[in-house]
């Protein structure tokens, strides 16, 4: 039988950290675009951010692999974190393609959902089902 293993109160758990940080660095990738209408640089800093904001949601995924296996929780994360990854590489896709009319909406829609996902992660209690 699996045992569920509970996180100490008040503390982070690795994918809260990992889902985090991708929600911070699509916030960032949104900040960056509107750079690239107003300055030199907002190009470079938006082509960096999409190199971070992909790794981020690698990590998510490890993350929510790693915490699915040793407590035999629920896969479900690991689906969100692997739908965010093909959502990260069609948007790296749509942004090397030029393709601002598509590239743009997915940018708001990964945004909206990192947050909720971030929402859920943060509200759910490690080791119970909801």
């Amino acid at each position: 039988m699996a045992t569920q293993t509970t996180a100490a109160p008040g503390r982070l758990t690795f994918p809260q950290i990992a889902i985090a940080l991708q929600t911070l660095a699509i916030f960032f990738q949104a900040t960056t675009a509107g750079l690239l209408l107003s300055s030199s640089y907002g190009e470079t800093l938006h082509g960096v951010g999409a190199r971070v904001m992909y790794g981020a949601t690698m990590l998510y995924v490890l993350a929510a692999v790693l915490a699915w296996r040793p407590g035999g929780g629920s896969p479900r994360p690991i689906l969100y974190a692997s739908g965010f990854l093909v959502l990260a590489s069609v948007q790296v896709v749509l942004g090397i393609a030029h393709m601002p009319t598509l590239h743009v909406p997915l940018g708001v829609v990964m945004f909206g959902l990192s947050v909720l996902d971030l929402g859920r992660v943060l509200t759910t209690r490690t080791g119970r089902s909801r």
